[in-house]
């Protein structure tokens, strides 16, 4: 049987463990990944993931990271900006690391996509969290908790890192006040380090810890590639 050529693809990129694993397995399902693509306000300001960080990461990855503006109507940005990525880039799919429903909203790549012709691939859709988070850990994913809500965390959270010991204290948090394990709600956010895809990996150096209202996020003062 003939092999059918691969899709030309972009990933939605947030630097995170949910777009990092998707990438991976994306990659692994023969989608040909032209680069990574963030979606941002006027004036982005990502506590949780900063542009500077995405940028390395992209480095790191060996793939170029497009930022795209978006302006109100917001639907209409989206859609603005995905016709680009078809019309000039020839891209037939968008990847996204999407767990599930927020809030009982549609997908709201997908609702944008449908009229243009894009597929939407979303690998992790409707997935057990214990085992996304065990896929995490086996592919040895580097993941840092770089932001957190403090209604569900402590701020001692933030700069740790995902491994056997963090997932054991995220189930005992969820036996006591329901938080998702993947943070589907908000709850944290993450940074990702290392992985299968990165040819280097990035080391942090100075980091703080900061707070602004209920959140507590990690300020890096210092980044670096270095060989893995």
């Amino acid at each position: 049987m003939k092999k059918q050529p691969k899709k030309h693809a972009v990933m939605l990129w947030t630097g995170g463990k949910d777009s990092s694993l998707a990438l991976h397995e994306a990659v692994g399902d023969g989608y040909d990944v032209r680069c990574l693509v963030t979606f941002a306000p006027a004036q982005p300001n990502f506590l949780a993931h900063p542009l500077a960080f995405m940028r390395m990461q992209a480095e790191a990855l060996g793939l170029r990271h497009h930022v795209f503006i978006i302006h109100e109507p917001f639907e209409k940005g989206y859609e603005t900006a995905l016709v680009r990525l078809r019309d000039e880039m020839g891209i037939e799919a968008v990847i996204t690391g999407d767990i599930a429903e927020v809030g009982g909203s549609p997908n709201w790549m997908r609702e944008r996509c449908r009229s243009l012709g894009i597929e939407v691939s979303t690998p992790l859709w409707g997935r057990d969290r214990e085992e996304l988070l065990a896929q995490l850990l086996g592919h040895r994913f580097k993941v840092i908790f770089s932001c957190i809500k403090t209604r569900w965390l402590t701020e001692d959270w933030v700069g740790r890192e995902l491994n056997d010991e963090t997932v054991a204290e995220l189930r005992q948090v969820r036996r006591r006040n329901g938080l998702d394990l993947c943070g589907e709600e908000g709850e944290y956010h993450t940074m990702v380090t290392d992985g299968p895809q990165f040819n280097r990996a990035i080391r942090l150096g100075a980091l703080s810890r900061r707070t602004t209202g209920s959140l507590a996020y990690m300020d890096v003062k210092e980044m670096e590639l270095v060989p893995k």
